[in-house]
């Protein structure tokens, strides 16, 4: 058995309370066969190729042997971080008395595409600019990769990052996760479905935790409760006639447990594509477990607005960044440094 499908089988495991298990387990077992796209069309099996972050300094292939489940060998068949070290002088740097937090971005893209510039490397860039690591995600898309295929490429990023640690500079329990629309249901599953790592697994990676130490959510669909009006259902992650099982497999809402990570939660009432009902369902779901949650709803902002920055109709929106800014100082999670590089 490959350590992807060990890793999703040890999922099942955790799942077997749920009504949900017969869908995962038969799930895990087309991606052990590596029958992932079920299409009659060649041409549909070729996702939009997202555009480069720019200003990346590097790039690490989370799997330099290949990517469990891959269909192919293009770049975008090979997840991949684009890192963005954090700015910091050399006299700030050696005055540090800690590593520094690592934050793994992902953009959006409705699991077609992925925005990475608006919400990928402008992101990276105002978090390096404030001393913490960012590491742009570029996982893999529909409709070519279906469930849970980039939920595997996220949990592999932040294991990859916690595992690189100390060559990174970044503490291994500071390490978070931030997403954008679909990147920010990929961020909020990644916040409620973890484990601790195979501690036996012959690959270094895989023996350290999945489960971020944090998670900012940007207008991410988190829950899918049909009586919460919706769009779409997720087509390009979940083909175009998904279950009611497959449905309540990805409603995040229904996945919080003891273990979710602390999060930021940010949606706005006039979004027509994720309804911001969504984020209420997963800020209620997270205060009956006490779990730590900070939750802003603005009045106006169409979806998409990204950092809320430079937008003159909606100024109220360039907000965001300081109530994000000051959620992370006060949890430890970013230094207080009143003249950003």
């Amino acid at each position: 058995m490959g350590e992807a499908t060990y890793w999703l089988w040890e999922h099942c495991r955790m799942l077997t309370t749920m009504t949900l298990r017969p869908v995962w387990i038969a799930m895990v077992a087309l991606l052990s066969v590596g029958a992932w796209a079920q299409t009659s069309d060649p041409l549909a099996l070729t996702p939009h190729q997202p555009k480069l972050p720019p200003g990346h300094e590097r790039v690490a292939i989370l799997w330099p042997e290949g990517a469990p489940g891959a269909l192919g060998k293009a770049d975008i068949d090979e997840p991949r971080l684009f890192v963005f070290p954090a700015k910091v002088a050399a006299t700030e740097r050696a005055a540090m008395q800690s590593p520094r937090t690592g934050v793994i971005v992902l953009p959006g893209g409705a699991y077609r595409t992925l925005m990475m510039e608006k919400e990928g490397a402008t992101v990276a860039r105002w978090l390096s600019q404030r001393g913490v690591d960012a590491f742009v995600l570029q996982y893999r898309l529909g409709p070519k990769y279906h469930f849970p295929t980039p939920m595997l490429d996220g949990a592999r990023a932040v294991r990859y990052v916690r595992s690189h640690a100390a060559e990174l500079g970044v503490a291994p329990n500071k390490v978070g996760v931030w997403g954008f629309s679909a990147g920010g249901h990929l961020a909020g599953w990644l916040a409620t479905v973890h484990d601790n790592g195979n501690p036996k697994s012959q690959d270094p990676v895989e023996r350290v935790s999945d489960r971020p130490d944090f998670a900012i959510l940007s207008y991410a669909r988190l829950s899918v409760d049909p009586s919460i009006p919706r769009p779409t259902n997720l087509e390009a992650l979940v083909g175009d006639h998904p279950s009611e099982q497959t449905m309540e497999m990805i409603s995040i809402d229904r996945h919080v447990t003891m273990g979710t990570s602390p999060s930021f939660i940010f949606s706005t009432s006039a979004d027509e594509t994720v309804n911001s009902r969504t984020a209420t369902a997963y800020y209620d779901a997270l205060k009956r477990l006490n779990i730590p949650a900070e939750l802003h709803i603005f009045e106006r902002g169409a979806h998409g607005v990204g950092l809320g920055l430079g937008l003159q109709h909606v100024p109220e929106l360039s907000e965001l960044t300081v109530l994000v800014e000051n959620w992370m100082q006060t949890h430890g999670w970013m230094e207080d440094r009143p003249d950003h590089l």
